[in-house]
């Protein structure tokens, strides 16, 4: 029929990604068009199918989803995107976004919500719940971690130590003290442990 919202999912896990395939084709104005397992997929299969609007995951593999949605915008300005996921840490939420998601929605919600986003999206609105958009004004106020800080950040989260995160780096063992102190500082805790902990609630690192 005429108004269909033609879709793509994107989605690595096939269980899941069946369901919300079986989901949407059920309602009337909606219809799935293409499926795919990773970024790389996904960003071919947009330049092919041109959807209205795209589900994408964000732990995708080859590519990951906040780079799949930064090419396809880059190529496809209009792209409406919206972002799925059950990552609902600040820094994801902001990556997303910067990368040009027009909506973040976690796996947990219901049916009729993921239908009313996809609605909206399609019809060039944003939707970020309440709970998301408390996540994303908490990391708008705080301090950014420099690359070298992520990069140190990681290392300690890899259970490298001091020493090891120097020869990695190619830093003295004092700059890297120097930047735990900082990052410690912009994250607001008082050791290493404490440091990893809040990067990974907060979506800053993942564990591979």
């Amino acid at each position: 029929m005429s108004g269909e919202i033609r879709i793509l999912v994107v989605e690595d896990h096939h269980i899941v990604r069946q369901g919300l395939v079986a989901l949407l084709n059920t309602v009337p104005d909606m219809k799935v068009i293409a499926e795919a397992m990773d970024g790389k997929e996904a960003i071919d299969l947009f330049r092919r199918h041109e959807p209205d609007v795209t589900l994408m995951d964000l732990r995708l593999p080859n590519i990951g989803g906040v780079e799949a949605v930064k090419r396809i915008r880059q190529e496809f300005p209009a792209a409406r995107i919206i972002v799925l996921t059950t990552f609902d840490g600040d820094e994801d939420i902001y990556r997303a976004l910067q990368a040009g998601a027009r909506a973040y929605l976690l796996k947990g919600m219901s049916g009729d919500e993921l239908m009313d986003a996809i609605r909206a999206v399609h019809a060039g609105k944003s939707r970020i719940p309440p709970v998301i958009a408390e996540r994303l004004a908490e990391r708008m106020g705080g301090p950014e971690l420099t690359s070298r800080e992520l990069e140190v950040l990681k290392l300690i989260g890899s259970g490298k130590s001091n020493k090891e995160i120097g020869g990695a780096l190619s830093i003295s063992e004092a700059t890297v003290k120097t930047h735990i102190n900082s990052i410690l500082g912009k994250l607001g805790v008082t050791d290493r442990t404490q440091a990893v902990t809040a990067a990974l609630q907060r979506g800053i690192i993942h564990l591979q």
